[in-house]
């Protein structure tokens, strides 16, 4: 079916309908074919829930992954340091950990 785009305008939800069906929808522009109105196909998740079951990881790693000592050391790799940490999070050797000042001489212009 063709419509002209004022005609489209007062039954958009009559062609929306025609076109979920699979009928083939065309507005016209002044009777020029301007567009064609296709129902949206759903796109495939992009992430699959539970996709790092696999890792089997204990709660006492994940409270360590968020803990104040953690963050410290990923403040200090981002000023380029090392943070001397073990496995565990826990700083092992190296300079004592530094609290990371607020609007830091880099975000200065």
């Amino acid at each position: 079916m063709q419509v002209n785009m004022l005609d489209a305008k007062s039954q958009l939800s009559k062609l929306v309908k025609a076109a979920l069906a699979g009928e083939d929808v065309i507005i016209a522009n002044k009777g020029v074919p301007a567009v064609r109105l296709v129902p949206v196909t759903a796109l495939p998740p992009s992430r699959k829930p539970g996709a790092w079951a696999h890792l089997n990881m204990t709660e006492a790693q994940i409270t360590n992954a968020f803990s104040p000592e953690t963050d410290a050391a990923i403040a200090l790799l981002f000023d380029g340091e090392s943070p001397h940490l073990s496995p565990t999070g826990i700083r092992t050797s190296g300079k004592p950990a530094r609290a990371r000042k607020s609007g830091s001489s880099r975000n200065k212009k």
